[in-house]
């Protein structure tokens, strides 16, 4: 194995030296840049977190025609068939053949945390999920799980049963893998998609399940909630849910369909207790995880991974101006300015250059 990948502080060093650095140069981050309200006079090449009308997404986007800039959003960067050509993905985990622009391993990470989440319930019933700490690689993180799991089982009334929907996607395969590393019953993994979810929910199936990733890419258009306060409330002492891990975790977005919690956790403090009225629910503990950098439970290979699929659209940044998959960032970077409200004539203004 070689050296430890070391991250550098590049928010706190681009707002210290921003105003020096030439606009003709391009911005390479990763997360969103520090808050604040000063215009960005850059083309950023970075996940702004801020197309899907997320907690204060105007006053991040804003920054952009303020200052006359540009963001290619990592999270929209698409082929000509409008795959996306780099997410945090597959092709080191499992040794399973390379998922190109994947997500699995928001997936892989997701079911892992949940399946933790699970066995410490039954482990220390009266304990929250204690600090997650990156694993140094798969085999370490699958090993520590089945121990986990190992542990909690004789503790259990039977094998958890796991309902995964988006399991015909990327991330979703990548939760149905984890599963199944982790010596999970294929009987007990079960297996939902647009087909199931058709009917629309809340769905009794996952108050039935003793954990529910929901691993569903979230749009622009509203979609019944998959499950909710009310239907857990009416469950009572018959619910079997307990852990649920929301992959999508856009808590703050109008179309969050897992509609039972409202902020996001952290490996830190990576779950949050579903609160009912007083004298409600008393079906047990019910957490949530809500992390939304899930792959840095497996930085190397996900940050290796995630390297190789963008290398080859960083190659084009050049002709950018005739490069699909540029130039798709960026008419959807105007698209979505054109969205902000009216504030001192900045709506639809979009003339950085770029």
């Amino acid at each position: 194995m070689g050296e430890p990948i070391m991250w550098t502080k590049f928010p706190k060093a681009y707002a210290r030296n921003q105003p020096t650095v030439p606009e003709s140069h391009l911005i390479l981050g990763l997360k969103e840049l520090p808050e604040g309200d000063n215009p960005l006079k850059h083309t950023h090449i970075q996940f702004a977190h801020c197309y899907k009308q997320q907690s204060g997404w105007q006053q991040v986007l804003r920054r952009f025609p303020r200052g006359g800039g540009t963001l290619y959003d990592l999270e929209f960067l698409t082929d000509p068939k409008g795959r996306r050509v780099a997410a945090f993905g597959s092709s080191a985990l499992s040794q399973k053949p390379r998922l190109t622009i994947s997500s699995f391993a928001q997936g892989y990470c997701g079911a892992a945390l949940a399946l933790f989440a699970w066995s410490h319930q039954l482990l220390h019933p009266s304990e929250p999920l204690p600090s997650i700490s990156a694993y140094p690689n798969e085999s370490a993180l699958i090993s520590t799980l089945k121990s986990s799991v190992s542990a909690a089982l004789p503790l259990a009334p039977q094998s958890p049963r796991i309902l995964v929907i988006g399991a015909l996607g990327r991330c979703g395969n990548g939760a149905i893998q984890l599963c199944r590393n982790a010596g999970i019953p294929a009987s007990d993994i079960i297996k939902w998609d647009m087909a199931e979810t058709a009917r629309g929910g809340p769905f009794d199936e996952i108050v039935e399940s003793d954990i529910f990733v929901n691993c569903v890419y979230l749009g622009n258009d509203p979609i019944p909630p998959f499950v909710t306060k009310e239907q857990l409330a009416r469950a009572g002492r018959k619910r079997r849910l307990s852990v649920v891990c929301d992959v999508s975790c856009d808590p703050t977005s109008p179309n969050n369909p897992v509609r039972i919690y409202d902020t996001w956790t952290s490996f830190s403090n990576p779950t949050v207790a579903v609160r009912f009225e007083k004298g409600g629910d008393d079906g047990g503990p019910l957490s949530v995880i809500a992390i939304d950098h899930l792959p840095s439970l497996l930085p190397r290979e996900a940050s290796e991974d995630f390297c190789r699929d963008l290398l080859p659209s960083l190659l084009l940044l050049d002709k950018r101006h005739e490069a699909p998959v540029w130039v798709g960032a960026e008419k959807l970077f105007r698209e979505k300015v054109k969205t902000l409200d009216d504030e001192d004539g900045s709506k639809g203004e979009t003339n950085g250059a770029t």
